[in-house]
C-alpha cells in the first residue's frame, strides 16, 4: 500500500469508526416541513416536484451516451459504473418527485434509494479512473449493495422506533470527502478534469441551497430546496460533459 492509498483508507476507516461510536441518528420529522408548499396546476409542493425533471433529462442523455460507443473521456471497463450513475440520476427524478408530492419517511425511501446508486457508482468510477481501473470496477457492485443497505437499514430502524441514519450519512457524504482527496493525490488519465471539480462544486452548492430553504424562499418566492435539485442536476450534467469532452492524456512513463 502506498502512502496515498493509505491516506484514503485511513480517512475511510476514521469516518467508519466515528459513525460506529456515534449514537444513532433518527430522521428529524421537521425535515419534511419544506417552506415552499405552493400548489400550482393541482400539483402539491409544485416547485419541489417539478424541479426534479432535469434529473430525468440528464440521466437519459447520459444513458444514451454511455450505452452506445463510449466517448473519449470514458474508460470501457468502467462502463457499468457510468451506466449505474446515470440510471441513479434518472431515477432520482421519479423518486424525489414522488417524495415531494407527499413528504414523509415512507416516500423518502424512494428519494434516497436512487441517490445511493448515483453516489456509489460515481465513487467507483473516480477510483477506477484515478487509482486503478480494476479496483474501481470490482468496487462498483459491493458499493451499490452498501448504498441499498444503508437506505433499507434506516427505513426499518425508523419503523422499529429507533431510526438510524448513520450508514446513509456515510454513503452520502464520505465519497464527497474522498473524491477531492483522490483527485488531488492522483494524476488523472484525462485532460479537462475541471468538469469533475465543477460537478463537486455544484453538489456542494446544492447542499447550501437545501440549508437555505427559507431564506431563498423569502428572497425569490421559490424555496431553496427546488434550487438544490437544479444544482444537483447541474452537477450530474457536468459529469456527462466530462465524459464527452475530456481526452486521454498521452503518457511516456
Amino acid at each position: 500500500m502506498t502512502a496515498k492509498s493509505g491516506l484514503i483508507v485511513a480517512l475511510a476507516l476514521g469516518a467508519l469508526i466515528v459513525a460506529l461510536v456515534a449514537p444513532p441518528i433518527a430522521q428529524d420529522p421537521a425535515y419534511h416541513e419544506f417552506v415552499d408548499r405552493q400548489e400550482i396546476l393541482g400539483v402539491a409542493n409544485f416547485w419541489n416536484v417539478v424541479s426534479n425533471i432535469p434529473f430525468a433529462f440528464v440521466g437519459i442523455a447520459g444513458l444514451f451516451v454511455v450505452g452506445r460507443k463510449l466517448p473519449p473521456g470514458a474508460i470501457p471497463a468502467l462502463r457499468p459504473a457510468y451506466v449505474m450513475f446515470f440510471i441513479g440520476v434518472a431515477l432520482v427524478s421519479l423518486g424525489s418527485g414522488y417524495y415531494h408530492l407527499g413528504p414523509a419517511n415512507a416516500s423518502l425511501v424512494w428519494d434516497r434509494l436512487p441517490m445511493t446508486f448515483a453516489f456509489m457508482a460515481f465513487f467507483a468510477a473516480i477510483v477506477g479512473e484515478n487509482i486503478s481501473v480494476d479496483i474501481g470496477a470490482r468496487l462498483l457492485w459491493p458499493l451499490v449493495a452498501v448504498g441499498v443497505f444503508s437506505v433499507g437499514y434506516w427505513h426499518f430502524t425508523e419503523l422499529g422506533g429507533r431510526g438510524d441514519l448513520r450508514p446513509y450519512a456515510l454513503v452520502q457524504f464520505l465519497p464527497m470527502v474522498l473524491i477531492p482527496v483522490i483527485l488531488l493525490l492522483y494524476r488523472s488519465p484525462f485532460t479537462g478534469n475541471l468538469w469533475i471539480w465543477l460537478a463537486l462544486l455544484a453538489y456542494a452548492a446544492s447542499k447550501i441551497a437545501e440549508l437555505a430553504d427559507a431564506p431563498v424562499f423569502a428572497a425569490v418566492g421559490i424555496g431553496g430546496h427546488a434550487f438544490k435539485h437544479l444544482l444537483a442536476a447541474l452537477g450530474a450534467l457536468f459529469v456527462l460533459l466530462a465524459l464527452v469532452l475530456r481526452r486521454p492524456i498521452e503518457r511516456s512513463d
